[in-house]
């Protein structure tokens, strides 16, 4: 077998890659892998080992070979796309779309990834049909807390008519960027997290911390039969996790967003009961007319925060409490006026709001509106936790230093809707939310989601440097 080396400079990183391809007899050339060690144009020094054809490059590199950035490997021709873009798109084409989430092909991707990489597997079913997959990288030191990788499986559902191509063909356009349900939120978190892992083993890394991927569902509608469920269980305790990561989400500037904190979720229906009677009569104390005066004072209550939040430059959006009205129900005809009728909210609180206080401002605005008005949690969040991010928190301290090492700026948030990282804080464990995505608008959920190749990758850059250093954080002082 023949071989040789292609070296690439990557425009926004501060080393080159080398690309190893093989001669494939009368089919040409194949490309296998790239492999990235630390390099400039005049020092050639350094060395490469290729885990598909199993051999290293040493000496100085042939820096004669045709020289090519990244942004050119957006190329329509398969054989010349990274391996690592080919795996998510291959990931982004398994159909984890709500309401009917097919996870059976999605943990058999990721056993085959673990197969491949030498790592554990082990699939835990947290209730019939929900299996969390649990992908193990043993460190060096078994009496040290573990690192946790966390990633949701399932991905919200689309207006295929909305889109500008198949959102579930993973297609790639001549200038890089992926179109895909789930992009962003958040197969590419999962790929760039197995991708890293993949790189430090095949460059024969060890480390003393344990790490863990956790792939799981049912996070886009709760996480109630996913992280909720697999946190209460034995099977988590024995990972004895010290830190975890979870999803973030894009920015569009050249900062990266890191969430320590999220706001809680409270979901609320306001049920009111009234006189009903004919539509063509003025009746008094009507359903409606209660309803509506506590529909009033909640959208009151939203429009303070808003002001708040516009007026205020240093704060961000969750930072304040937001609430909207998402469903109104009742009646039965035209002509017939209702006994009841119902509004349900979707409330966003802050973390420093005082829930039972804010109870009891919910009881008030029924009392305010008249007999008859009650209201009722569909769901509700009582357990807010906030990640320290001072240099005390030894984990926000690991990962600040390397995020400063690589100069990426950090904007610590409080996430402003909800992700399994609660879960994983109101147990004890401190957790952070990133997605290195910067130079992207934030497109979740929406339409023609996208991610362009170049933010992918380097994504998995950034996290090979931060699980470095996050699994090498030394024992603590509860560790001794």
């Amino acid at each position: 077998m023949s071989q040789s080396w292609l070296v690439l400079p990557q425009e926004t990183l501060p080393f080159f890659t080398v690309r190893c391809f093989h001669s494939t007899g009368h089919t040409g050339w194949r490309w296998c892998c790239f492999m990235e060690r630390p390099l400039t144009p005049t020092r050639g020094n350094s060395w490469a080992h290729c885990s598909y054809c199993r051999r290293g490059a040493t000496g100085l590199w042939p820096l004669t070979f045709q020289l090519t950035t990244l942004r050119a490997m957006t190329s329509k021709d398969p054989e010349s796309e990274h391996p690592s873009v080919t795996l998510f798109r291959q990931y982004l084409r398994i159909l984890t779309v709500h309401p009917n989430p097919d996870y059976g092909p999605a943990v058999a991707f990721f056993e085959e990834r673990a197969h491949q990489m030498g790592l554990s597997c082990q699939k835990v079913e947290v209730t019939p049909g929900y299996v969390v997959t649990v992908l193990t990288w043993p460190g060096t030191n078994p009496t040290l807390s573990s690192i946790l990788l966390n990633s949701h499986m399932d991905v919200v559902p689309v207006f295929k008519e909305h889109w500008s191509h198949d959102p579930f063909e993973a297609f790639k356009d001549s200038e890089g960027y992926i179109y895909a349900r789930g992009t962003q939120d958040m197969k590419s978190v999962s790929i760039q997290y197995l991708e890293a892992v993949r790189r430090l083993k095949v460059e024969g890394h060890r480390f003393p911390r344990t790490i863990h991927l956790t792939f799981v569902p049912d996070e886009e509608i709760g996480g109630h039969k996913g992280m909720e469920l697999f946190v209460q269980r034995p099977e988590f305790q024995a990972l004895r996790v010290g830190f975890a990561l979870d999803e973030g989400l894009a920015n569009p500037t050249d900062a990266f967003t890191v969430f320590y904190s999220e706001r809680s979720l409270w979901w609320v229906r306001f049920t009111s009961s009234g006189k009903p009677g004919h539509g063509s009569r003025f009746i008094e104390d009507t359903a409606a007319e209660k309803l509506h005066k506590v529909v009033s004072s909640i959208l009151a209550f939203r429009e303070k925060e808003r002001q708040r939040l516009q007026s205020n430059p240093h704060l961000k959006e969750g930072a304040v409490t937001c609430v909207n009205l998402t469903k109104l129900e009742g009646g039965v005809a035209y002509n017939v006026v209702p006994a009841t009728m119902s509004a349900s909210f979707d409330f966003r609180l802050a973390p420093d709001v005082d829930l039972q206080a804010f109870e009891k401002q919910l009881q008030s605005w029924c009392q305010a509106a008249g007999e008859g008005v009650t209201f009722e949690f569909v769901q509700r969040w009582m357990k807010p936790r906030v990640t320290p991010t001072d240099d005390a928190n030894p984990w926000w301290a690991a990962f600040n230093r390397a995020c400063k090492d690589m100069n990426l700026t950090l904007e610590p948030e409080i996430f402003p809707a909800a992700t399994d990282s609660r879960y994983l804080r109101a147990v004890g464990i401190p957790a952070l939310g990133f997605s290195p995505m910067n130079h992207t608008p934030v497109l979740l959920h929406d339409h023609d989601e996208r991610l362009h190749e170049t933010v992918f990758l380097r994504g998995i850059d950034i996290y090979t440097r931060l699980l470095s250093v996050l699994a090498s954080v030394p024992a603590l002082p509860n560790e001794n």
